[in-house]
């Protein structure tokens, strides 16, 4: 008899069985673990025989990308604030009191309009001072205009006189040769001739006297005329004008202050066209000409991108840091953009855009190392095309050449077209002619 355990959870149970009856009962069991161990060799057997078969069948997922052109590197980015494209400040010309002025700061003015007032009392009393002597002298001119005249009147008068003495003369000239009058007589009309002919002489002079006053009177005119006229134009002095279209800048004196010739009263800024003066370096300038395209970009704005240009290069540069002044012109027709402003400027360039891929694309070589990007151009790669023809995807492999290498990608200078579907990267080492599966993250075209 033999006292065997059964353990069923946790109880436990003492029975005792004879000998030969758990003899039979070990065997019997062993027999059925014997035939569950052949049974799940055969099953794996089978499964492992199957495996190959299904592998075949498979396609390798890939990631497929669409070849778009593109500029391998970003151009580089200047930062500067935007200034107006000039600024002019109105200042007084003359000694006054400032009375009043229309406008402040941030207000549009127009060119020729007036914006303040200084006092004028003084230039008012000077002008008329300077109108009341050219009216004497404009006087004194037609008063002797008037005696020339009279002058002229007498000549005629002296020289028809004249004529006549001379005529009564002659007559008793040839009447005294005849006998018929005395010597005497013949005498008296020449002297009276003489007398007419003096007159005549004296009168003329005269005129010419008169003619040569009044020569001077008219340049005292014309001078006194000069010095109105600068009268005139210092009293408009006393209204402050604006010299341009623009906004007031800045106000910096206040009505009530007292002004000398050159104080300053308003800043005028001209916000037509707004610059950005970037530093460059000397080797960063070879590629700069003026009226070269630029970009910029202003913080205040970040959805709005300005087309400006290159209107100036300075040819001095900074003698410590070596850098070159260049002064880009943005236009700003709706006067939207201020002074002081952060802005963003890229230089365009004729650089010709090339397709670009992920250095991931390239396919590997044979000591499973990614083919690198060398200086020389012409360096060969091989990257795998998609092929749609068929029922199934199947990609091709195709030699390309390889341009420059920067921040992950490549450009690629021949032996792929934009448009064309490539594979970015797959699940395991390609073939040519292998058939993918495309995953959700490629793009369709």
């Amino acid at each position: 008899m033999i006292n065997v355990k059964i353990d069923v959870g946790k109880y436990v149970y003492t029975k005792r069985i004879q000998s030969n009856k758990l003899l039979v009962t070990c065997l019997l069991g062993l027999g059925f673990l014997c035939a569950g161990c052949g049974a799940g060799v055969k099953d794996k057997a089978d499964a492992q025989s199957q495996q190959p078969a299904a592998a075949a069948n498979r396609a390798t997922p890939v990631d497929v990308a669409i070849a778009k052109t593109g500029v391998l590197q970003e151009k580089p980015e200047f930062t500067a604030t935007t200034a107006p494209y000039r600024t002019v400040s109105l200042r007084s010309q003359i000694e006054g009191q400032l009375l009043a002025l229309s406008v402040d700061v941030g207000s549009t003015v127009k060119q020729g309009q007036t914006l303040g007032q200084v006092d004028d009392a003084l230039l008012v009393t000077a002008l008329n001072q300077a109108e009341a002597e050219l009216a004497s002298l404009k006087s004194e001119v037609a008063r002797t205009n008037t005696q020339i005249v009279n002058r002229k009147a007498e000549v005629e008068r002296l020289r028809l006189e004249l004529v006549q003495a001379q005529s009564d003369a002659n007559r008793q000239q040839q009447l005294f040769k005849e006998g018929a009058i005395s010597e005497q007589v013949t005498q008296t009309s020449r002297t009276a001739a003489q007398t007419a002919a003096q007159a005549l002489r004296a009168a003329i002079s005269q005129v010419s006297t008169e003619q040569q006053a009044v020569a001077t009177a008219q340049g005292r005119v014309v001078a006194q005329q000069a010095v109105v006229a600068e009268a005139r134009k210092r009293r408009s002095y006393a209204r402050l004008i604006s010299p341009i279209n623009g906004v007031v800048a800045e106000k910096v004196s206040e009505p009530g202050n007292l002004l000398q010739p050159g104080n300053e009263v308003l800043k005028i800024s001209d916000f037509s066209r707004v610059k950005v003066v970037v530093q460059l370096s000397e080797l960063e300038i070879g590629n700069i000409r003026v009226g070269q395209s630029v970009r910029v970009s202003l913080d205040a704005f970040p959805n709005q991108t300005y087309t400006g240009r290159v209107a100036r290069i300075s040819p001095v540069a900074d003698a410590t840091a070596r850098l070159i002044p260049v002064e880009v012109e943005i236009r700003n027709s709706n006067a939207k953009i201020g002074s002081g402003l952060l802005a963003r400027v890229a230089f365009d360039t004729n650089t010709a855009q090339q397709v670009v891929i992920p250095v991931t694309a390239l396919a590997e070589n044979a000591s499973g190392n990614k083919a690198r990007q060398e200086e020389n151009q012409s360096r060969q790669g091989t990257i795998f095309v998609l092929q749609q023809g068929a029922a199934k995807p199947t990609v091709s492999a195709r030699p390309v050449t390889l341009g420059q290498r920067s921040n992950g990608n490549v450009e690629i200078l021949s032996g792929l077209q934009a448009g064309e579907s490539y594979v970015v990267r797959s699940g395991k080492p390609l073939k040519d002619g292998e058939t993918v599966g495309l995953s959700i993250l490629s793009e369709k075209s």
